[in-house]
């Protein structure tokens, strides 16, 4: 059985500048009793505003390595705090959260924090509700609301990165006025704007978009190429398999070829399985087993799904000649 660590330890660990934080007391942040958070937020002004990020920052790395972690409560008490920093960092811990509680609270940093970071973080967490609201998990109002929201930040705020952050977000949304929006990042002479409606553009789910995202496949800015790639395998877009395979052969950066191996496994079809088991076999890293593992799964599932598409639609062509034959 694991030793129970009194919160007290933890909160003095938390004071003790002289040592390094103890890595093993994260996780008593995930899903923190309230008498705990009390007693955290009684002490947090004590806290070496330096210290205050190294947590939090290793709070959002814990939670991208393991999902099943929440820091909800912690993070919502910490939105107010005086520096823009832990603000923004409460709000990225809050990236995942369904709380449709947290709408209105995000719109207001979006729109009246002093800092540029938060208002940014808040952009980005509102996308999730976008998302939401396209399957019909939260009230139709609420969506609108939130849509005009973001339109209206993605033209008019104050700093560019708040308006990319927005345009990101509404790349899940419907909406007529995203793609006009996306169109016009996409011909911005910076960089920074071809990489947010790139972003946009593979959540869309609109595959009315593949000219421009092969068209910055092979784009020079590594970013903007990384997500190019994503998107292309987002969409599911059949006509970029050539190309990303002709890419998947040449490339010689990990980050890239990670990019390529996985669209590739969620475009799939015929020959995908082959070009990527060879180059897989090229790979003697024992340290990317977990991730080519993933590829050769998520390729597998992704061809069984299409023959099960091709299944349905054979056997609804078959249907119709049927009926036809009986009128």
């Amino acid at each position: 059985m694991a030793k129970i660590i009194p919160f007290s330890t933890v909160i003095t660990a938390l004071l003790d500048e002289k040592t390094p934080f103890p890595a093993k007391y994260l996780h008593q942040f995930s899903d923190i009793q309230p008498d705990h958070l009390r007693s955290l937020n009684s002490i947090w002004s004590l806290v070496n505003p330096s210290r205050k990020i190294d947590l939090l920052e290793d709070l959002v790395n814990l939670t991208e390595k393991d999902t099943l972690l929440s820091f909800d409560n912690l993070a919502v008490s910490l939105l107010n705090d005086a520096d823009s920093e832990v603000r923004s960092l409460a709000i990225r811990l809050l990236w995942e959260s369904e709380d449709t509680s947290l709408i209105p609270v995000f719109l207001e940093i979006l729109n009246s924090d002093t800092s540029i970071t938060p208002s940014a973080a808040a952009a980005t967490a509102l996308g999730l509700f976008i998302y939401m609201g396209e399957l019909e998990k939260i009230p139709a109002s609420t969506l609108t609301n939130l849509e005009e929201e973001l339109i209206k930040a993605a033209r008019e705020a104050r700093d560019p990165l708040i308006r990319r952050r927005a345009l990101e977000s509404l790349g899940f949304s419907s909406r007529w006025e995203v793609n006009e929006l996306i169109m016009t990042a996409l011909y911005d002479p910076s960089p920074d704007w071809i990489l947010s409606a790139m972003i946009a553009i593979g959540r869309s789910n609109d595959q009315g978009w593949e000219k421009e995202v092969i068209a910055n496949i092979p784009h020079e800015n590594d970013d903007i190429r990384i997500e190019a790639i994503q998107a292309a395998g987002q969409l599911e877009l059949e006509n970029a398999r050539p190309l990303l395979l002709e890419q998947l052969d040449e490339e010689e950066d990990p980050e890239i070829w990670h990019a390529l191996l996985w669209s590739l496994s969620q475009i799939g079809g015929e020959g995908v399985s082959e070009d990527l088991e060879e180059f897989i076999l090229r790979i003697d890293d024992p340290d990317e087993e977990d991730f080519l593992d993933e590829v050769l799964a998520n390729l597998n599932l992704t061809n069984q799904m299409a023959s099960f598409t091709l299944f349905d639609l054979e056997d609804n062509d078959e249907t119709e000649d049927e009926s036809n034959l009986d009128m």
